[in-house]
């Protein structure tokens, strides 16, 4: 007799070992990436997810398979980071939702459930691509629900999937032309893949399965937050509980965001049937669980020593955010902003330029959900606009928007830091939210982008060969020119950029770049395009050694 029935905890034990096993692949799926550039890669950004649902799993046990799934949707959705991130999220939040009144699910019941997934996924990306991470969770779905009915063994079942699973991600090379040029496989294809063989593997284990405290991370976050000194950590108690109120005719949400606003800062409520899940920084946490005790039972209390898990250098999962602000005790405003960049001198522009709050972030490490939501709870306004300036970011920011429950978020699409720029230049504050949203939107059509960075793996793009350490010249996101010289591939992806209608110029250069250099494209520019305004700024950014912006 084989494997008939899954209960909760034999898939929380799946869903830790899939995570764990994705984590340890996630090198493997950074090599699969495309593009070259030092950029939030597919391994970091699934792997980053993934784990988040799986620290949601392990901090309950529940033989109801419903129980373990929803957990693991609520934590993928708020860890969510990048595209490939909040694709994973969305496929367990469907797959959740497949799973709704059902105790002990069987090989129909996981069928549907991942068909669910799949769907919802689908629905989340405005214009999916065949050859992607969606093609594979599909494929899979389809295959899951075939063979259910040939047979109600799940083990074997899994093994059908996971075999015709390897069979559609090699097709991803031919679905998409530039997977095919590079000679890979599609990346988020196959972290779905590293996830589901970790989980088929917990099946016939014999105990418990812990998550692996070896993995990381990333390397990136380690070095942001070695810069931040203990004592500039304003609330040093991440306090965090689940409420289970007594009475569910009850409405607290206002009651405890107006309390938890006065003790502490990176205030999360979630209400969700008949719980309040409650995250703050605060130096107070007995006050905060006195506060939530006269509403109802707590569990899942965690409270943890932000300064001591800095110093020890803990698993401290997140992007690095500016110093915490509590402006509550401010008028609130009627428009506020969090923009997402890198670079000191970049963070100070975007300040200066009215931003409330600067996530950290954006290349080297796209900001989860959570992190947006922190970010938007530290803005006190009653309408907060959101600048992702990186397209791995929209979602994400979008899926705080619909997370967000009391406040009203517009996101932007910028794409890039010079979009985010203009953007909030175009801001002014006499104006109705409504109209700085429009006139924000219609600033980033107007901006032409382009990047200098350098390749991070030897690869082909659009038929020009790539070697580690070449000079990639972008614009709009695709690579126009490959130089070994910065100055000289700057000079001639200006040349491709700048036209007859092109008035206005702005550089902004980066930590690697010295202030002679940044003059001499200045003078370039000067010279050859003598009816264009030029203005440069050191935005002290990593990784890239100018953003140009042409208006």
């Amino acid at each position: 007799m084989g494997l008939l029935k899954i209960d909760g905890n034999l898939l929380k034990k799946m869903i830790i070992a899939g995570a764990n096993n994705l984590v340890a692949n996630k090198e493997l799926l950074d090599s699969l990436n495309v593009f070259p550039v030092p950029d939030g890669d597919t391994g970091t950004n699934m792997s980053m997810t993934v784990m988040s649902a799986a620290k949601e799993v392990a901090s309950i046990d529940s033989p109801n398979i419903y129980d373990i799934a929803k957990k693991a949707s609520s934590g993928s959705l708020r860890g969510a980071r990048g595209n490939s991130g909040v694709i994973v999220s969305q496929l367990f939040r469907g797959f959740a939702s497949g799973l709704k009144d059902i105790d002990v699910a069987d090989a129909h019941d996981l069928a549907n459930a991942l068909m669910c997934a799949q769907e919802t996924a689908y629905k989340a990306v405005m214009k999916p691509k065949e050859g992607t991470i969606l093609t594979v969770a599909r494929e899979i779905a389809k295959k899951a629900s075939e063979v259910s009915f040939d047979s109600d063994d799940i083990e074997e079942n899994f093994k059908s999937v996971l075999k015709y699973s390897y069979d559609v991600l090699k097709k991803t090379q031919d679905m998409l032309p530039e997977l095919k040029q590079a000679g890979v496989v599609d990346a988020g294809g196959k972290g779905i893949i590293c996830f589901l063989e970790g989980a088929f593997n917990a099946i016939n284990f014999d105990g418990e399965i812990s998550i692996d405290k070896t993995e990381s991370s990333s390397g990136v976050v380690s070095n942001v937050f070695q810069t931040i000194k203990t004592e500039d950590i304003k609330f040093a108690y991440c306090t965090e509980f689940i409420i289970d109120i007594e009475n569910e005719s009850e409405t607290h949400e206002d009651d405890l965001k107006n309390f938890l606003q006065h003790i502490g800062d990176s205030i999360v409520v979630v209400v969700d049937d008949g719980l309040i899940k409650i995250h703050v920084h605060t130096n107070n946490p007995g006050k905060a669980l006195e506060k939530a005790v006269a509403i109802g039972s707590l569990s899942s209390i965690k409270i943890e020593n932000m300064k001591e898990q800095h110093t020890n250098n803990l698993d401290f999962l997140g992007t690095a955010q500016e110093e915490p602000q509590n402006n509550f005790t401010e008028e609130e405003k009627e428009i506020g902003f969090v923009v997402t960049s890198v670079g000191d001198g970049l963070k100070e522009l975007f300040k200066g330029l009215g931003a409330d709050v600067v996530i950290e972030g954006g290349q080297t490490m796209n900001p989860s959900t959570e992190d947006i939501l922190n970010a938007i709870a530290k803005v006190n306004a009653k309408n907060v606009v959101v600048l992702p300036n990186n397209k791995n970011i929209i979602l994400a920011a979008n899926q705080a928007k619909e997370l967000c429950e009391d406040k009203n978020i517009f996101v932007i699409p910028s794409k890039t830091i010079p979009q985010g720029i203009s953007a909030m230049i175009n801001f002014i504050p006499t104006e109705s939210v409504d109209a700085v949203v429009d006139a924000m939107n219609n600033a980033i059509l107007n901006i032409k982008t382009g990047q200098i960075t350098y390749a991070v793996r030897d690869t082909v793009v659009d038929s020009m060969k790539i070697s580690v350490g070449d000079i990639l010249c972008m614009a709009e996101g695709d690579i126009k020119n490959v130089a070994k010289d910065v100055q000289d591939g700057t000079k001639k992806l200006i040349d491709s950029m700048l036209d007859d209608n092109s008035e206005f110029v702005s550089i902004y250069y980066g930590e690697d770049v010295t202030e002679e250099m940044s003059n001499e494209i200045v003078s370039y520019i000067e010279e050859n395009y003598p009816e264009c305004e030029v203005e440069f700024y050191n935005g002290k950014q990593p990784l890239y050694y100018y953003y140009i912006s042409v208006e």
